[in-house]
């Protein structure tokens, strides 16, 4: 059953081990990288590397609008909201950090199930591959560390939009094929993470 995946792919720890072992799972992977302005954007001359080294086709997708429309955080806007350089867990409390970026989440998995969707696609009406034989997963990389301060990181958040991502695409809606959100580090905390990391040997 060929299944067919992206990976978002920001070149960091734990990007660069998902993308590792979506390419173990997933017979047709492709890298995505998004370049939005971001204050860490060394992070994608990082990502395009890790691709390389693993020998997974990477898409670099300029979404500079991105840096415009959510402007108001530490990642998009540094100059105006400085990054904290503290982001201890009892100093943060329940309040959303200002390195949150607006939507960020939504913005990235609307795109990657776009992307994937048309590869699906046309492997159903193009190649005439049966619908049943089909499989679609978005991995992305978010932890346990990410989902206590972000909003868009949280597991419920990831379920949600995979209903609606199903509700408004033709891959579900006329064929009965999900695209599966596939977020293997979700439980892990940065240790387990980087245990994880060698024994994939990620580079």
């Amino acid at each position: 059953m060929p299944s067919y995946g992206v990976s978002l792919l920001s070149g960091g720890l734990d990007s660069t081990t998902v993308t590792v072992l979506a390419k173990e799972k997933t017979d047709h992977l492709t890298a995505l990288t998004f370049h939005y302005g971001q204050s860490h954007s060394k992070e994608v001359d990082c990502a395009a590397a890790v691709a390389r080294s693993i020998g997974v086709p990477q898409e670099l997708l300029d979404i500079s609008f991105l840096g415009k429309v959510a402007w108001y955080s530490a990642l998009t806007n540094p100059e105006r909201f400085p990054v904290p350089e503290d982001r201890d867990a009892a100093r943060m409390g329940n309040s959303i950090p200002i390195t949150y970026v607006p939507l960020r989440n939504t913005i990235f998995l609307s795109l990657a199930a776009a992307y994937l969707e048309s590869q699906a696609l046309h492997a159903i009406e193009m190649e005439g591959l049966s619908p049943s034989d089909v499989q679609a997963h978005i991995y992305m990389a978010p932890n346990a560390i990410d989902y206590s301060g972000y909003p868009d990181c949280r597991p419920e958040f990831f379920q949600k939009m995979g209903e609606s991502l199903g509700y408004g695409s033709k891959l579900w809606t006329e064929y009965h094929v999900p695209l599966q959100i596939e977020l293997p580090i979700i439980e892990m905390s940065k240790a387990d993470i980087v245990r994880l990391g060698m024994k994939l040997q990620a580079p």
